[in-house]
Order: structure tokens, then C-alpha cells, then sequence
């Protein structure tokens, strides 16, 4: 059946459903309890399933990790929030040391099947630690699973698909996008993690983009249709593991590539995309791969947000840049 959702319900579905089926399964993080999160994505899941399945913890999201690794170790399937996305940075000594590498350290022995939510990236008029795009930090460290839902019907199966899983999943959730209703169809079979979509086919070029720039390359591919160029767009969903074949797949029928993100350019997933892009589409591409990102500044204040953030009149220009034949 399918039922209109915004994506913080989606994901409040996700784990609504998750919590009936599964007595492992726990939700934590900070006023993610009765007040149902500062967004309402756990709004009423106190109420439903009591303060023993979720519940609030104290401000040390250090602690909210550490404790998750501690559950995940005994048996249960923690779900943590971050609240916002800087402030996951207290516990990334816990991500990154333990959470992200304990199936290692042991041999395959004790894995942690823990869910790290983090409402990530900018467009919210937010001021600084409310609006970082952190997945590199996260994307660069071994042992993590990173996924990045662009839409809501994505929001609910790959979250239902990262609590189900054996393994460590960072969970990036484009808080711009809580609030968009969506068709969802709950019943749909879960994606599976580390397949991209081709959220549209086109001949001229191909957009990659991820989270919240997938709307902005929509959008961009819209707009360059009505001045006759046909753009691809693929939705990576997943960071890592990363769908190489799809990504060098359209690249290779259209011969152009723009790679879109909002975090910093530099030493980011975009400029990893780009080089793999680069290395196995070379003797395929027409143009340099283009990037399209923030810049590279600490997240500028409310009103200057919408310089910094990835736009479809910035993507179209990285388009134009293509080195076009117009003979």
C-alpha cells in the first residue's frame, strides 16, 4: 500500500517497524524520547514501545556511541541519534577506534550492528555545527557503512536495511528534505546497500550526486532539457560501499561526468568519485570530470548559506564547461 510520507516519517515508519519485529532493536540519543527528537523523527516511539526500547540519554554523544558499541556487543541492534551533524564529532573517537573496527580487531568474531543517524548537511537557515557535511570523515574510515537516502521511499528501505544488517552503518539523513512528502510504499523489498539508481537517463552528460544534491541535479537536468541537452542523473544512495559499476556504466555512454556534493571540495567523496571516474572511464570521456561542491570555508551564516551550497544554475555551468563540440 502506498501511503504519502515526509521523510522524517519514513524514517520514523522505519523504525516503528523495526521495533515490532525485533526485541534487539533500541532507539537512544539525545530528547529523542518523549519529545520525539528535535525534528519528530522519533515521535511517538516512547509512547508505543516504552522507555526501555526508546529513550533519552544525557548530552556526551561520546557516551550515546560507547554505550551503543557495549548493547551491540551483548546482543541488541542499538539506533543512535547525533541530533545534528557536528555534533557527532565528541564520539568520533568511538566511531572511528571501535564501532568502525571491532569486527577486525577479533576476527570477524564480535560484530556491532549499530546505526549511527545523523540528520547531516545545510539548507536549513542553521548556524555553525548544525549544517556540516561530514561523510568523508566517515567514508575514509575501513569497517563503516555509509548511506546517504535522497528520497523518502530510500529513507525508510535502507534504513530497514542498515538495522537489519551485521555491520556498522552511518546513516546520513538530508534534514532540508524532513519535510517533503513523498509516495512510499512500505511493502517495496528493501534496496539492496550499495546499489546506486539511475534516477534518470540521459545522452549528453551524467550528474552523480548523493543525499541532497540528487533534487539539485534533478533540477539542474530539467532545466538543461529546456535548451536541448539530455542529462543523466545517478543517485549514489550509498557511499560505501560504493556502486562503481553504475557510475562508470553511464559515464561511459555519455562521456561526460559532474560530480555534485554540498561538502567542501577538497579531499571530499567528490574528488574520490572523480578519480575513479577519471581512471576507468579515460579513454571514454570527451571533457575532464567537473565538480560541483561548497566551498571550502567553514559553513557560512543563514544568509549566505544559498552562495555556498551546490545550485542548478552552478551545475548547469559546470556543464557548459564540458568542452562542447557546437559545430
Amino acid at each position: 500500500m502506498t501511503v504519502k510520507l515526509t521523510m522524517a516519517q519514513a524514517i520514523n515508519a522505519a523504525l516503528r517497524d523495526a521495533l515490532a519485529e525485533d526485541e534487539s532493536v533500541v532507539v537512544f540519543g539525545e530528547d529523542v524520547g518523549p519529545l520525539g527528537g528535535v525534528f519528530r523523527v522519533t515521535d511517538g516511539l516512547t509512547a508505543t514501545f516504552g522507555d526501555r526500547r526508546c529513550f533519552d540519554t544525557p548530552l556526551a554523544e561520546s557516551g550515546i556511541v560507547g554505550m551503543a558499541i557495549g548493547m551491540a556487543m551483548n546482543g541488541m541492534r542499538p539506533v543512535v541519534e547525533m541530533q545534528f551533524d557536528a555534533f557527532a564529532y565528541p564520539a568520533f573517537e568511538q566511531i572511528t577506534s571501535h564501532l568502525a573496527k571491532m569486527a577486525n580487531r577479533t576476527r570477524g568474531r564480535v560484530r556491532l550492528p549499530v546505526v549511527v543517524r545523523v540528520p547531516y548537511a545545510g539548507g536549513i537557515g542553521g548556524v555553525e555545527h548544525h549544517c556540516d557535511s561530514s561523510e568523508a570523515y566517515y567514508a575514509h574510515t575501513p569497517g563503516l557503512t555509509v548511506l546517504a537516502p535522497a528520497t523518502n521511499q530510500d529513507a525508510y528501505g535502507l534504513l530497514r536495511a542498515a538495522i537489519a544488517g551485521p555491520d556498522p552503518v552511518i546513516f546520513l539523513e538530508p534534514k532540508k528534505h524532513y519535510f517533503a512528502p513523498e509516495e512510499v510504499e512500505p511493502e517495496t523489498p528493501v534496496p539492496p546497500i550499495g546499489r546506486a539508481e539511475v534516477r534518470r537517463r540521459g545522452a549528453d552528460a551524467t550528474l552523480i550526486a548523493y543525499g541532497p544534491t540528487v533534487p539539485v541535479a534533478l533540477a539542474a537536468a530539467e532545466l538543461a532539457a529546456t535548451e536541448g541537452r539530455d542529462l543523466g542523473v545517478v543517485d549514489l544512495r550509498s557511499l560505501v560501499p560504493f556502486d562503481e559499476d553504475t557510475v562508470v556504466a553511464e559515464v561511459r555512454r555519455t562521456g561526460r561526468a559532474v560530480v555534485v556534493a554540498e561538502a567542501p571540495g577538497f579531499v571530499s567523496v567528490a574528488s574520490e568519485i572523480a578519480a575513479r571516474i577519471s581512471e576507468r572511464c579515460f579513454h571514454h570521456l570527451e571533457a575532464p570530470v567537473r565538480r560541483v561542491t561548497g566551498f571550502d570555508i567553514p559553513y557560512p551564516p543563514p544568509k549566505l548559506e544559498h552562495h555556498h551550497l551546490p545550485s542548478a544554475e552552478r551545475v548547469l555551468d559546470a556543464v557548459d564547461d564540458l568542452q562542447w563540440d557546437e559545430s
